[in-house]
């Protein structure tokens, strides 16, 4: 049996895996960090899980950042095989600009706000509706093929799934300590409300992580789906999903 192992491809010092790293140890598998803000370059991807962390970037600085181009393609090839992906925050904009759909400014959001399920199903033990953290000033449209699993009230595209892959635009990583770190440039005021906010929100938060965090980390390491109950799928199904989003089965 394949021994599962994680990357975490990180794009800024701050953005770490969180809680996820304590999730995978938790589970015995073997954890890698890329870390691209150090190398600006992404070495081949050879594990059996990939999560992508937030970052200060757009996916649109290709030019400046060519990485970027590399990640994208990495996508690409990882729900081809049907291999699981989670993204945060830049993450879940890069899933979506892999799959050809536009990313740009919107209405930052800073702090808590709710959101809600648009596609329970493919978490039906978690709320309809919860409260989640946000840090982010640009969003993403939905790929073809693709399906909007939360929206917001102000942002309205809050998660996406499409295959193998999951992308998340708020942060559910998250702890105490990483919210005061993120906020500490902020005025002393907002800060306040802002940690008074996650004490009463975080506990939930963390819990919601656990829940996606296990279905990601029990996922098999091919010919998987966010959107299906089953941990596997039928290579016709996922030929199906591929299809529609110009893509093509690879071989192992």
């Amino acid at each position: 049996m394949q021994r599962r192992e994680v990357s975490i491809l990180q794009h800024a010092k701050n953005e770490h895996g969180g809680l996820f790293e304590e999730y995978i140890r938790e589970r015995g598998m073997e954890l890698r960090h890329v870390p691209i803000y150090e190398t600006n370059e992404i070495p081949p991807v050879t594990t059996t899980h990939l999560l992508l962390m937030g970052g200060p970037m757009s996916v649109n600085d290709e030019e400046d950042l060519p990485w970027l181009n590399t990640e994208k393609q990495i996508i690409r090839e990882w729900v081809a095989k049907g291999r699981p992906v989670l993204g945060i925050c830049l993450g879940a904009q890069l899933i979506a600009a892999s799959f050809g759909a536009s990313v740009y400014p919107c209405e930052a959001e800073l702090g808590w706000s709710p959101v809600t399920a648009a596609k329970r199903e493919i978490f039906p033990g978690l709320p309809e509706q919860f409260r989640v953290f946000q840090m982010h000033g640009e969003t993403f449209d939905i790929p073809h093929a693709a399906t909007r699993v939360y929206r917001g009230e102000r942002v309205a595209n809050q998660a996406l799934c499409i295959g193998s892959a999951l992308g998340l635009q708020f942060h559910i990583e998250l702890t105490l300590e990483m919210i005061r770190d993120w906020i500490s440039d902020r005025p002393s005021k907002e800060q306040s409300s802002v940690l008074t906010q996650s004490r009463q929100y975080l506990p939930e938060s963390q819990g919601i992580c656990r829940i996606i965090a296990d279905r990601f980390l029990s996922a098999p390491c091919g010919n998987f789906a966010w959107m299906h109950p089953a941990d596997e799928l039928a290579p016709g199904t996922l030929n199906s999903v591929l299809k529609q989003a110009g893509l093509k089965m690879r071989d192992e």
